[in-house]
């Protein structure tokens, strides 16, 4: 069985992970896991209705999520991951199936002012267009205390950490990270 490959996208919400991380899968041919699909699923089935009950949901989805995660490694399978990941909170866990499963792993950390995140938060959360189990209208607040406390900083797991500026999607160079990613992947087979 190969030693499998992980491809961790991860950054503050609003700075297009999972447009990359989307991108990143297809190009690769991988498949791609993302926290927000698991959440939306559990909201569709469970039902929505505040910010304290968005809270519990969120703890069930990276349970599910990493449940999934190791099924797939379990299997020797390479894959996309993507989630506003935290240092504090998820960087044991990573460590965890590092050890048990031999994973080697390449970060992919989006990044934008914080000015633009902001915007494209407040944005977002008018527009209508996210499902409405997030929030994201009564977690403005705490979006931007974690701006302020910098909360989206690369997990503590060793290997490449990839930044992309996300300020301007029309300006991020896809070929280039790719080859990075795939130089990263050709020294972990």
């Amino acid at each position: 069985m190969e030693t499998p490959f992980l491809i961790i996208v991860s950054g503050s919400p609003s700075s297009g992970k999972t447009s990359i991380g989307r991108k990143i899968a297809h190009e690769m041919g991988l498949p791609f896991v993302f926290k927000d699909g698991i959440k939306e699923m559990l909201f569709n089935t469970l039902g929505w209705s505040d910010k304290e009950w968005t809270e519990q949901l969120n703890l069930a989805t990276y349970a599910i999520f990493f449940h999934f995660m190791e099924t797939q490694l379990q299997a020797g399978l390479s894959f996309v991951v993507e989630s506003d990941f935290k240092p504090d909170e998820h960087t044991a866990k990573f460590k965890e199936l590092e050890h048990k499963y031999k994973l080697k792993a390449v970060q992919v950390q989006c990044q934008a002012d914080d000015e633009v995140l902001l915007q494209r938060f407040i944005e977002r959360a008018k527009s209508g267009e996210r499902h409405p189990g997030h929030m994201d209208h009564a977690n403005l607040e705490d979006f931007k205390k974690s701006l302020k406390e910098d909360t989206y900083q690369p997990l503590d797991i060793g290997g490449k950490t990839l930044t992309v500026d996300t300020n301007d999607f029309d300006k991020i160079d896809y070929p280039a990270l790719l080859e990075d990613i795939k130089s990263e992947a050709a020294k972990a087979a």
